[in-house]
């Protein structure tokens, strides 16, 4: 179930997501002036949340389109992405088990690594 238009998401725009293979995803979606901060760049929530969006989606189709939910989320900000940004999440899943999911991402701006960020989701 892709979940990029969904609840939540509708707030945040065309979030794009795919599947490359098995193992490697992306998603991609241009920064709007409604996810800036006061300073300018892309909002620190709205980096997170389409990191959650494009590796929770990569989970729900790795658990064999099972529901899955984020148990923890880790991000670290590398720079910033800036207004009409392209941005673009290359994502990895790196080990399922019957009940887990391991996933990393690298989401990638204009001026190269935004932020990465990795987790685990609950296949429900």
């Amino acid at each position: 179930m892709d979940e990029t238009k969904k609840g939540f998401m509708q707030n945040i725009g065309d979030l794009a997501f795919k599947k490359i293979d098995d193992t490697n995803f992306e998603f991609s979606i241009e920064v709007q002036k409604s996810f800036l901060n006061t300073g300018g760049i892309a909002h620190g929530g709205f980096i997170a949340t389409i990191a959650d969006t494009g590796m929770g989606n990569a989970a729900h189709v790795t658990a064999g389109n099972r529901r899955c939910v984020t148990i923890n989320l880790d991000i670290k900000f590398i720079s910033a992405g800036k207004l009409n940004d392209n941005l673009m999440g290359k994502v990895k899943v790196l080990k399922r088990t019957k009940t887990l999911v391991f996933i990393s991402s690298e989401i990638i701006g204009s001026n190269g690594i935004v932020a990465t960020a990795s987790g685990t989701w609950k296949i429900l």
